[in-house]
């Protein structure tokens, strides 16, 4: 089993950044190198308590397919999702978040087996531990860029209702 921790400081309000972290468009745009989309339960917005979003990515030049589902949620503080399906043995991804006043510490702990048995444990040594950190340590470092910065408002601002042809006005 490999545990990655992670913590991130980031000069902006604790809702913002938690919703920013469970925003599905926003992983899909932080993770972009990866080519990963949200193709079936939640695909947008934000995701919720036992919601499920599968994803698919490219990963050592290989496409691959995760799911995963939302198993607590506790605003704005934690919230943590496990692997339903995928290609990992197990999964479990927590959440934290901190605010003093004018930070908010963000905290990662992602825990996860490799199958293939002693031949997963040594893939974990030798390249997956290494390989999730960096994933993991470059999708913070988009949130921290998006929260501090102006571009968050496109992925947590209500969008306006589309009109309705169907309402009868007079």
């Amino acid at each position: 089993m490999t545990k990655i921790f992670l913590q991130t400081v980031i000069r902006a309000p604790i809702e913002r950044v938690f919703d920013l972290s469970r925003s599905i468009d926003a992983h899909v745009d932080s993770a972009a190198g990866t080519e990963e989309r949200a193709i079936a339960g939640r695909t947008s917005g934000l995701i919720e308590l036992g919601d499920t979003v599968t994803w698919s990515a490219v990963h050592f030049g290989v496409r691959q397919q995760l799911t995963v589902e939302l198993v607590s949620l506790e605003r704005p503080h934690s919230f943590t999702d496990r692997m339903v399906s995928g290609a990992f043995r197990s999964m479990e991804h927590r959440h934290d978040f901190e605010f003093d006043g004018e930070e908010t510490l963000m905290s990662d702990l992602f825990v996860f087996r490799a199958p293939l048995g002693p031949l997963g444990v040594l893939a974990e040594r030798l390249v997956l531990g290494a390989y999730m950190r960096r994933f993991l340590e470059e999708r913070n470092a988009a949130l921290k860029a998006l929260a501090e910065g102006s571009d968050w408002e496109r992925y947590l601002t209500p969008k306006e209702p589309t009109p309705r042809s169907d309402r009868v006005y007079g």
